[in-house]
């Protein structure tokens, strides 16, 4: 099977698990479950739970143990973009090729779509722990996802995001805004899947430091992409950073540095990966698409 064939296969049971969870009806509340699949279901690159999974097989191959965690952490990461699309933070109109959850529902109804995300991803989780005798891994990996999207992660870089438009900013706090508000949601999954696959603390010190290279990495290509990417390939408008006159790499480094640091940083996570061989390849060849990325 080629790299790209075992991608397609893993977005299709992403897609799937994804589908089955939500396969819900509440009489009272189906304008919220429409909400919820509305961007759920959206696509895109369900790279998160493809990072949990491409962990997981380095040290196990029953990926079924790890999907409602992976499933968890994407539910998570859509709830985000949710929020992020509201007119009090970035104010998009399209996102994933789709008009934003707020322009088809109202912003009410977007807010609490983003929510019920959220606290539907904690249930998946809480539900399929509850199911083992050995609780240990499954309660560390809840404890990494709260973390990576809680305060002192996704929420906190976005805030120091939003108090950071319109003002100087320097390389320390860009830094801070990326590693938080885009890697913890990679580093997160990269850990999860290793430690449900019984990794040692050193090979889950390996999946950390591979997924702060990584998403530093994701996060500045993202920087590159709004200046030079195509929306129709994106299925986002574009620069909207010069817009919200936002720090990015470019703005802060030039293009040049910038596309520099995403090579960088990628070679950083495949010198990492390197000693797990094998089976590794295809994080390994995730890395390289990821770097030269169009979407």
């Amino acid at each position: 099977m080629s790299w790209e064939q075992k991608l397609n296969k893993y977005i299709s049971i992403i897609s799937k698990e994804l589908e089955k969870h939500l396969d819900i009806t509440y009489a009272k509340n189906d304008k919220l479950i429409k909400a919820m699949k509305y961007s759920i279901m959206a696509g895109g690159k369900r790279l998160r739970p493809i990072l949990a999974i491409a962990s997981y097989e380095i040290f196990d191959t029953n990926i079924e143990k790890v999907l409602p965690y992976a499933c968890a952490i994407e539910m998570i990461h859509t709830y985000s973009l949710i929020h992020d699309d509201l007119p009090a933070m970035d104010d998009d109109v399209y996102r994933r090729g789709k008009l934003t959850n707020h322009i088809v529902f109202g912003e009410g109804v977007a807010i609490l779509a983003g929510d019920g995300l959220l606290n539907y991803a904690f249930e998946i989780m809480i539900n399929e722990t509850l199911k083992h005798k050995n609780m240990r891994p499954y309660i560390d990996s809840m404890n990494v996802i709260a973390k990576a999207s809680g305060i002192n992660g996704m929420i906190g870089g976005q805030v120091v995001d939003i108090e950071s438009n319109n003002q100087d900013m320097d390389a320390e706090t860009l830094d801070y805004i990326h590693l938080n508000k885009t890697a913890a949601l990679i580093i997160a999954p990269l850990k999860v899947g290793a430690i449900i696959a019984g990794a040692d603390e050193n090979q889950i010190n390996d999946m950390e430091h591979i997924g702060r290279s990584l998403g530093l990495a994701f996060q500045i290509r993202d920087d590159i992409l709004d200046i030079i990417g195509d929306k129709s390939k994106l299925g986002k408008d574009i620069g909207s950073d010069e817009d919200q006159s936002k720090f990015t790499y470019p703005s802060l480094y030039g293009m040049e540095k910038s596309i520099n640091k995403v090579k960088d940083l990628t070679y950083q996570a495949q010198k990492r990966l390197e000693p797990y061989g094998e089976k590794a390849k295809f994080l390994y060849e995730l890395t390289e698409y990821l770097i030269g990325r169009e979407i």
